[in-house]
């Protein structure tokens, strides 16, 4: 037995002097492996902008909608039966958005002893928290207090501070739970621009601070009183930019601070965020996961971090990963939350039927983005009847809105203006107008020679972010670089001088500068709308009862040949064979 292993060659007295060797290799292995089998994996799910989508339906087409609430819900059961170690956070903009949440909260309709219908939900589902979302303060502060005294967890925001001397409720900075010995801090934040967007009333009694410093001081205070071994931000703001590129996407910086929070602040080990609408199933910054579920409940977000015990017995992040699970056709709708929203539904749709006025054709937006058309100007039409303006400003922010010739409906009215938006008259002037015609024009790619080929619309704009502008003449010239593409800008036939007072109607929004429209910040507001939008949209055909069977053509865009593809691209058609 020449091959004999070497152990075999140790005697007995070597063994012996090996032995307390052998003894304390064994126990360091021990130790190492026990240390490691207390691993422990913690999942954060995550939605944000429900606006009210509780059930997979379309309130504007009537048609079936994969998203909403009642799906995610049946997500959420999924991922708690992988695992119960599950955190459930909201990051805001929660109360408003569909006819159904817009019925309660106005009292259109009553129901007896009703609550919020989205914060009966949330409480069903055992909602952790939820981040304050500026829709939140669409319908004043009664409307808001209410719904948060009806939910069962906390709405929290570090940088929305109550006012010296104010009586309204604070929000807390940040949140504390232990889920399987493991502290998990999550730290919430609201973009701070509220004041710019909402009248003084919506939410007198606030101030709101800068986010970055808000999450970096919410920070240090969590940490120095709870230890956390996991810290969140959960944001209502969103990324801003790519993070390939350097510049800022936002008309104003401070709206979106997720990029700065998650590259200035340190200590953070995940960011959930929203309120653009947009969706990031993964993304790292330096060692910070981001993430941001898809709007309206089309997706719920999952985080899932695995930790193990460290060397004096405190918890130490090994891993983390972000994903977006999908809502989809075979996602079944949950019993419990399709029971809550019935009511609510059905007085919802009950409203929408009701007939209101006339349409003389049919109407459509595919167009309205490329051309002028009937459909956007019935809405110009009602903005320069209430606020009395020389110019308004409106966008399709449904491009599939579409009116049948014969009777209209409330819900084919409503379709037009699906957001709560305030109609402002602010002052301003020629140079202001051209300015801001200038800015919508950045939806569209310049162009060489004839311009027929495509594509032209620039997909770095979001399509609601192009505004067009009543009450004046003009044309967008392609072949011209952006800035200074507006032509043959007119007012009452005559060319607009820059110094030229006007009065000028434009959203809340507008008004507070957003997407680029920072020209209408700080102009004086000489008047607000005491009703959305949406509502006036809906009363004044209900008392004119006709709407504009053809556009004025008072804009387009040109030349001939980029109009041409442009309506080939709204259309969905292939572009023009380059020759």
């Amino acid at each position: 037995m020449l091959a004999k292993s070497a152990f075999m060659y140790v005697d007995y007295t070597e063994s012996s002097r090996l032995m307390p060797m052998f003894r304390l290799l064994f126990a360091l292995v021990v130790l190492v492996f026990s240390a490691r089998g207390e691993e422990v994996k913690i999942t954060l799910l995550a939605t944000t902008d429900l606006h009210g989508n509780m059930l997979p339906y379309d309130y504007f087409t009537a048609q079936r909608a994969e998203r909403g609430l009642a799906k995610i819900a049946t997500l959420i059961h999924a991922a708690r039966a992988e695992n119960p170690n599950t955190l459930l956070i909201d990051c805001g903009d929660t109360i408003q958005g569909t006819p159904l949440e817009a019925v309660y909260q106005h009292g259109i309709a009553s129901l007896p002893a009703s609550r919020d219908p989205m914060m009966q939900s949330m409480n069903a589902l055992k909602y952790d928290l939820m981040v304050v979302g500026n829709h939140e303060f669409n319908f004043g502060l009664k409307n808001l207090a209410k719904a948060r005294s009806e939910a069962r967890f906390p709405w929290i925001s570090a940088n929305i501070r109550v006012e010296p001397g104010a009586s309204t409720q604070a929000f807390a900075p940040s949140f504390v739970k232990t889920i399987s010995g493991v502290k998990i801090a999550v730290v919430g934040v609201t973009t701070p621009l509220i004041p710019s967007w909402e009248a003084d009333e919506h939410y007198r009694g606030y101030q709101f601070e800068d986010g970055v410093q808000a999450v970096r001081r919410a920070l240090a205070e969590v940490r120095e009183s709870e230890h956390p071994d996991i810290v969140i931000v959960a944001a209502h703001a969103g990324l801003d930019r790519n993070p390939e590129k350097e510049s800022s996407a936002s008309g104003d910086p401070r709206e979106n601070m997720v990029y700065q929070i998650a590259t200035e602040v340190k200590g953070i080990d995940a960011i959930v965020f929203g309120h653009t609408h947009s969706q990031v199933a993964s993304l790292k910054l330096g060692d910070v996961l981001l993430m941001q579920p898809k709007n309206w409940g089309m997706s719920l977000g999952r985080m899932d971090f695995v930790l193990d015990k460290d060397q004096t017995g405190g918890w130490k992040i090994v891993s983390k990963s972000s994903r977006l699970i999908p809502v989809t056709a075979n996602t079944a709708v949950d019993p419990n939350v399709a029971e809550i929203a019935k009511a609510y539904h059905e007085r919802a749709e009950k409203f929408l039927n009701n007939p209101v006025a006339e349409a003389p054709v049919s109407l459509d937006a595919r167009l309205a983005r490329v051309e002028d058309t009937a459909i956007i100007d019935a809405v110009q039409q009602v903005e320069l009847f209430y606020s009395k303006a020389d110019v308004s400003f409106a966008s399709s922010f449904n491009a599939r809105a579409a009116i049948p010739k014969g009777k209209v409906t409330v819900r084919q009215i409503a379709a037009l203006y699906i957001y709560e938006n305030q109609l402002y008259a602010v002052e301003g002037t020629g140079k202001l107008v051209r300015e801001a015609l200038e800015n919508a024009a950045r939806y569209y790619k310049s162009c060489s020679g004839d311009c027929s080929e495509g594509p032209l619309i620039n997909p770095q704009v979001i399509g609601y972010n192009y505004d067009m502008a009543q009450g004046v003449e003009y044309e967008i010239d392609l072949t011209q670089p952006v800035g200074n593409r507006i032509r043959n800008l007119r007012w009452h036939g005559k060319p607009l001088a820059d110094d030229q007072a006007l009065r000028i109607a434009v959203n809340n929004y507008r008004a507070g500068g957003s997407a680029g429209y920072s020209m209408f910040r700080g102009a004086p507001v000489v008047w607000r709308s005491p009703e959305e939008i949406r509502e006036l949209v809906i009363d004044y055909y209900s008392e004119h009862r006709q709407l504009p069977s053809e556009p004025d053509n008072n804009w387009r865009v040109v030349p001939d040949a980029a109009r041409q593809e442009l309506r080939r691209e709204a259309l969905g058609e292939t572009s023009r064979p380059t020759q």
